[in-house]
């Protein structure tokens, strides 16, 4: 069932609920997939589950074993596309109520969060929709690898 009201199920009817953090990218199979605008860490991506559910536990434990393969395929996809040597994964949840995981690539060699928890939105790295349009069709190529 979907929230009219939420921009993680309305990814695709209304995905100007998102305009101020995100883009959709892809419908997979047990979740949609966004691409975070703000790029402090190159590769940051959503994964929120397609289910209008609060909390991981409010899945069925053959859902809740769905939605996670589709984490794994973004995360593995990120390595691929951007080669980072830690990715973060963050479910909070504590304002936007409907599972998701912010999964942000860390790099060494960039000084910015290395060995620290990675900021919500820290305002850093705009990019330009052209840029963002690169980016998506990075991810996008990699995930279907």
């Amino acid at each position: 069932m979907k929230d009219e009201k939420c921009a993680y199920c309305m990814a695709w009817d209304d995905p100007s609920l998102m305009d101020a953090y995100g883009i959709p990218l892809a419908e997979l199979e047990n979740s949609n997939l966004i691409l975070f605008k703000e790029q402090s860490h190159p590769g940051r991506v959503i994964v929120a589950a397609k289910q209008h559910v609060d909390d991981i536990s409010d899945l069925t434990e053959d859902e809740a074993l769905a939605y996670m393969a589709d984490v794994r395929r973004v995360a593995a996809a990120l390595h691929k596309a951007f080669a980072p040597q830690k990715i973060n994964f963050g479910a909070y949840g504590d304002l936007m109520h409907h599972l998701h995981f912010h999964l942000v690539p860390k790099y060494e060699n960039d000084e910015y969060e290395w060995g620290d928890v990675f900021a919500m939105n820290p305002g850093r790295v705009a990019l330009t929709p052209e840029e963002c349009d690169e980016l998506g069709k990075k991810i996008l190529a990699a995930l279907e690898d």
